[in-house]
């Protein structure tokens, strides 16, 4: 799933690549992926493309005077095209799901893989129309997120860090992979209850949130949208790295399932050397 670093390194491709071009055309292909009907996405047909900007995992891509705004979800993407083909695109066939046309040639394709269609498209006059948006928290790169706004952040969560992390109305921009290193980098069990952190703890997790994602955001800026992915994988230190060894400690990488995920942890640096119980098969270890 694309997150707060890869979603930063799209918006800043398409701000380069977008601004001041004219859409021509904008070609809805799943009937799962439009999730606004007014104003239609025709609206947006001869209107100049302005700057696009970014609020947690959305791409809010400004024209004219509308905002075509989209979340890839799981397993979408965005592939920028410096030509497009000529036969128009059926509707329903493969993982295309919404194609935007530009004068003088070229424009973007997002896709999605999976059977679970959840990337989502929105067309609105003001980005806070989106439900996503409107309730959305702060952003981790924000200059108000200092260490006094992250631990007011905690104080009364009576929920396991790892749950907090990834809850978008608590901070906007991470999700499963970022969260694990993050948890990693500081040190932390994924199931200790934010609420229970001192002082210390939430100012070494707070530099952790900033360290891990800062650095991301840097590895990815100039990256070809098309080798966001690989980048980002390549240098993910506990995520998808189950049966690995540790980087810092060199001890074996464990890992949990849940329904539809899994998290990923080294026992040494985060939980005394004690293995987490998987939540499927018994109760979870604190």
């Amino acid at each position: 799933m694309p997150e707060l670093p890869e979603v930063e390194a799209l918006r800043e491709f398409l701000d380069a690549h977008l601004t001041g071009r004219v859409v021509e055309r904008v070609l809805p292909l799943a009937v799962s992926v439009l999730k606004t009907y007014d104003p239609p996405p025709s609206a947006l047909e001869g209107r100049t493309a302005g700057p696009t900007t970014r609020h947690g995992k959305f791409l809010d891509l400004r024209i004219g005077e509308l905002h075509l705004v989209t979340h890839l979800a799981r397993a979408g993407w965005l592939h920028w095209r410096e030509t497009l083909p000529a036969q128009p695109p059926r509707p329903g066939k493969g993982p295309l799901a919404l194609r935007v046309a530009l004068e003088g040639g070229g424009g973007f394709d997002l896709t999605e893989a999976g059977t679970q269609k959840r990337l989502a498209v929105y067309v609105v006059r003001d980005p806070r129309e989106v439900p996503g948006i409107a309730r959305l928290g702060p952003d981790p790169l924000a200059g108000s997120f200092d260490r006094e706004a992250f631990t007011a952040l905690l104080a009364g969560e009576r929920r396991q860090i790892k749950g907090v992390l990834r809850d978008q109305s608590v901070i906007a921009g991470i999700g499963n992979a970022y969260s694990d290193e993050i948890l990693h980098r500081a040190k932390v069990s994924p199931f200790k209850l934010a609420s229970s952190f001192d002082a210390q703890q939430a100012a070494r997790l707070h530099r952790a949130v900033l360290d891990t994602l800062g650095e991301a955001v840097a590895r990815a800026h100039g990256v070809a949208a098309g080798a966001l992915k690989a980048e980002k994988k390549s240098a993910l230190r506990v995520h998808g790295r189950a049966g690995e060894p540790c980087p810092v400690c060199g001890d074996t990488v464990r890992s949990v399932s849940f329904a539809d995920s899994s998290l990923q942890y080294c026992p040494t640096c985060q939980t005394g050397g004690k293995a987490l119980a998987d939540r499927r098969l018994s109760r979870l270890l604190k």
